[in-house]
């Protein structure tokens, strides 16, 4: 192998106008004093002098001299395009195939006032984006903030991004949080709280019912600036370290419900909320829980995490993420929460609740010495892919849509899309090419949350057999060899591809932890029930969820204040989704739907209910 190494060291050296004799092989390139161009044109002189087809993503794929020419090597021997790992069915089967885990309820809160999972398939179905102006509830002094120089310190150099409405709000009375301990804690909690109610309802079962079960609690969460911004706040010293910390997050959703399964915050960076999900998964699986609760928030209190990326130049110039888009210039800044309601599949057929999809298969795995502590690893990337394939017992073939992490970077999008085309796209001739595409075109990166908006929007997909198209794009990147697998990126929303198998969808994210993750979904099974989920029975400030016909509606509140949020949240919502069968939505405002002391009933009057439930919104119940 010396000969491969000191061709790689030899045109290193050019590169860098250095010796070849100075090329320390054991030293990443990026400590050589490689950069993204000059990685570019040592793959292009190696492309030269091997004859080989390289991709650009070369050498944080292969991150030291010394492994680079291992991979030469191998490539010379082979033959072979690529050099993902054999992936398919050849592994153990997971012990509980025959009893799989599956989404049984889902709730969320993202950019655009998307307030329910059905709010964002509206939007992105329809080729929505959620990008707006920086946030003016946050106390930012956006005046002061904004230069647009990205080179001048302490000021961003964009002016937009994704953020969530009403994220200073928080119904602290519903939850019997004191007004002090609700100002101490940080907003992810307050909306995780919200979210996770509205999603176990969602399910069908009422959330104090859960109390004393083995119901686990697997939160995403990263973070940022709250602490520094309540440190000083009067009166909130005795619950500054349970609302600051990351780790309550996960332990207040148990507490609060008293739940007893295991209960765990992952920082993982932008993969927490679908290591989540991977943890929650596997907690079923082995039986430490009856039930999970998985998903993931990011709220940005102040603007210190985009201080850091605009001095990365991470961050797109307008906002918006152009994912695997030739003008990608850095992701657009999100915020967003997502929960998802996880059993198996027999205890949901057994409670009569609705299966939304099955999660099929899913694998974690580390990025390792990789070219920079930050930088992705396409390498690692394949094998996370190939070890969910195995434990869903499938074939690359089997998989028709990846929901991509697809931030819309430079450097990272290209090292996600060879490592799919040198996974996914070796499907033999007779399989379509796989579709990809990613939400973060849509909403921009929710980064702690951004895994579990994929995994709501692949859900939802899957249910409505349709592909939505992946935005901001004007041509795929030329940084990526589309040619070298059956690997098609979504710029059109088209219908699910056809086949006589039940469709599925991978969903992946990457973290600059190095953690990556990789789940994949298949349609819920023949038999499931299609009961319409109903809005949660609390103080909500979520419009509402789904509306009936000629039948009683029933609200509940803990307070009238509370009822009349509830009454008003609904009336706007049969307003903005009109067309809905009211009496499947009033059995859904009962079923499984906690009781609470101030009730109203509302006849729908030749199918119109809304002024009914205007009136007990106005109080005049």
């Amino acid at each position: 192998m010396d000969d491969v190494l000191d061709l790689v060291r030899a045109h290193t050296a050019e590169v860098l106008d250095e010796d070849a004799a100075d090329i320390d092989p054991d030293l990443t390139f990026q400590e050589l004093g490689l950069d993204s161009l000059t990685a570019v044109e040592l793959r292009d002189r190696l492309d030269a002098a091997t004859g080989l087809r390289l991709p650009s993503t070369l050498v944080f794929d292969h991150p030291t001299p010394t492994a680079l020419a291992e991979h030469l090597r191998d490539r010379r021997a082979s033959g072979r395009a690529g050099e993902a790992e054999e992936t398919g069915s050849s592994g153990q089967p997971s012990a509980l195939e025959d009893d799989p885990v599956v989404i049984v309820g889902m709730g969320c809160r993202f950019p655009g006032g998307v307030r329910s999972p059905e709010e964002l398939w509206d939007l992105v179905s329809c080729g929505g984006e959620a990008i707006g102006e920086l946030p003016k509830d946050r106390g930012w002094d956006l005046e002061e903030l904004f230069d647009p120089d990205p080179g001048r310190p302490g000021t961003l150099y964009v002016r937009g991004g994704g953020f969530l409405d009403g994220a200073d709000e928080f119904d602290a009375e519903f939850f019997g949080v004191s007004p002090r301990e609700a100002l101490a804690m940080d907003p992810q909690q307050r909306l995780l709280l919200e979210v996770t109610w509205e999603a176990i309802e969602r399910a069908g079962i009422d959330p104090s019912s859960l109390k004393g079960s083995r119901t686990g609690v697997y939160t995403g969460l990263a973070s940022f600036d709250y602490p520094e911004i309540v440190r000083e706040a009067p009166g909130v010293e005795h619950f500054y370290s349970t609302g600051t910390q990351a780790s309550v997050a996960s332990g207040r959703v148990a507490y609060t419900l008293g739940l007893e399964g295991p209960a765990m915050t992952v920082d993982t960076a932008c993969s927490s909320s679908l290591v989540a999900v991977h943890l929650a998964v596997q907690a079923l699986r082995a039986g430490e829980c009856t039930m999970a609760l998985a998903g993931g928030a990011t709220v940005l209190a102040g603007p210190s995490v985009y201080l850091g990326f605009c001095r990365q130049r991470a961050l797109s110039a307008d906002g918006r993420s152009r994912a695997f888009a030739e003008a990608a210039d850095g992701f657009g800044p999100a915020e967003g929460v997502g929960v998802l309601v996880l059993e198996r599949l027999s205890d949901a057929r057994r409670h009569g609740h609705e299966v939304w999809a099955v999660v099929r298969g899913s694998a974690v795995n580390q990025d390792g010495a990789s070219n920079g502590l930050t930088a992705p690893n396409g390498p690692s990337q394949q094998r996370v892919i190939s070890r969910a394939l195995q434990v869903a017992g499938l074939d690359v073939a089997d998989v028709d849509v990846v929901e991509a992490h697809g931030t819309g970077t430079p450097l990272g999008d290209p090292i996600e899309a060879q490592a799919l085309l040198a996974t996914y796209g070796r499907r033999g001739p007779d399989a379509p090419p796989l579709l990809l595409g990613s939400v973060k075109s849509n909403i921009g990166h929710a980064q702690a949350a951004a895994g579990v908006a994929g995994v709501i929007k692949s859900v939802l997909a899957l249910r409505h057999a349709v592909v939505p198209a992946t935005l901001h794009v004007d041509r795929p990147t030329s940084h990526v060899d589309w040619a070298s697998g059956a690997v098609r990126l979504a710029t059109e929303t088209v219908p699910w591809p056809r086949s006589d198998r039940p469709r599925r969808a991978a969903v992946s994210a990457f973290g600059m932890s190095g953690t990556n993750a990789h789940v994949i979904l298949e349609q819920a099974p023949r038999g499931a029930n299609t009961t319409e989920a109903a809005p949660r029975a609390s103080a909500a400030r979520e419009p509402g969820t789904q509306p009936a016909a000629l039948v009683p509606l029933t609200v509940s509140g803990r307070s009238p204040r509370a009822l009349r949020a509830q009454a008003h949240a609904l009336a706007e919502h049969l307003v903005a989704r009109p067309g809905h069968d009211l009496r499947a939505v009033a059995a859904g405002l009962i079923r499984g739907r906690a009781a609470f002391e101030h009730r109203a009933v509302v006849l729908a009057r030749g199918g119109d209910a809304t002024a009914g439930l205007r009136a007990v919104a106005a109080g005049d119940e």
